[in-house]
């Protein structure tokens, strides 16, 4: 039987997938993430009925980031442990396409499958564009890892996009199923201004909150920025990469010792690599 103690998990500190999401700006990816997959009729439709993130919106994402950070940090009994927890959860519900009043599973693979690559892409994506230098076949590398997390999800890896080429093609053959719905235009705004708890809504962290869902949405595909109504153009590309170039390097000059997540730090003196 293998050391737990001496398991790097499903990447390790070698890993591509250790770099990106070593970089604090990744959050804004996830937050990117959650607009790009609000543009599936049905993926949204599935979140709208099946979840309470409108009144746990914090709840909700504090338990997408532990689930995230065990897949990335923890042994690989704890990340396989995780998906069986998911995928048990996702098997047992089901959503109404308002559009055609068909019933649908929420484990189907086209939307596991969305709202998987609209993740690792969007982590990507913040990543770079916020400072992190990677060559394409590390990018790709990247890809080519996070297919390990599509397999804890319930897909087949070799039905999962696992190049920067790839993925720009998936979203090719997706986006004439996409479009703005009822569900997606109300999770859009929630997204963007979302209720903050203590009260912080009347401080000036709303303003901070507002300008963290502005860069997400910036730094959206123009295509999926006209969808939601807004400007596509290439001036807001230049725009949102030189804010997140900013952010990226602020995030970056805090320790990383003060912010790392529990099975961060967890993975670290397991491997023996904090000092």
């Amino acid at each position: 039987m293998s050391d737990p103690a001496a398991d790097p998990g499903l990447f390790g500190p070698d890993s591509v997938t250790w770099r990106v999401h070593r970089e604090p700006i990744i959050t804004v990816g996830g937050l990117r993430s959650l607009y790009l997959q609000a543009l599936h009729p049905r993926a949204v439709a599935g979140v709208e009925q099946n979840s309470r993130y409108r009144e746990d919106p914090w709840g909700r994402l504090a338990r997408t980031s532990t689930y995230v950070t065990t897949v990335v940090y923890g042994t690989t009994e704890e990340a396989e442990r995780a998906g069986k927890r998911v995928r048990a959860i996702h098997g047992r519900m089901t959503a109404v396409d308002r559009r055609t009043g068909e019933l649908f599973r929420i484990d189907e693979p086209e939307l596991l499958r969305w709202v998987h690559v609209t993740e690792v892409e969007s982590f990507l994506t913040a990543a770079q564009r916020g400072g992190l230098r990677l060559t394409p076949a590390e990018a790709d590398e990247y890809y080519r890892e996070q297919t390990r997390t599509a397999a804890l999800a319930g897909l087949d890896p070799a039905t999962v996009p696992d190049s920067v080429a790839a993925v720009t093609d998936y979203y090719a053959r997706m986006r004439p199923s996409l479009e703005l719905t009822v569900d997606s235009a109300a999770t859009g705004l929630f997204l963007t201004v979302p209720p903050l708890p203590w009260g912080l809504g009347l401080t000036p962290v709303r303003g901070v909150s507002f300008g963290v869902s502005a860069l997400a949405i910036g730094l959206l595909p123009g295509w999926a920025r006209r969808l939601y109504g807004l400007p596509g153009l290439g001036v807001t590309d230049r725009v949102a990469s030189v804010n997140a170039l900013i952010l990226g390097r602020l995030m970056r000059s805090v320790p990383i010792e003060w912010i790392e997540s529990p099975a961060r730090k967890r993975a670290m003196e397991r491997l023996g690599l904090r000092h």
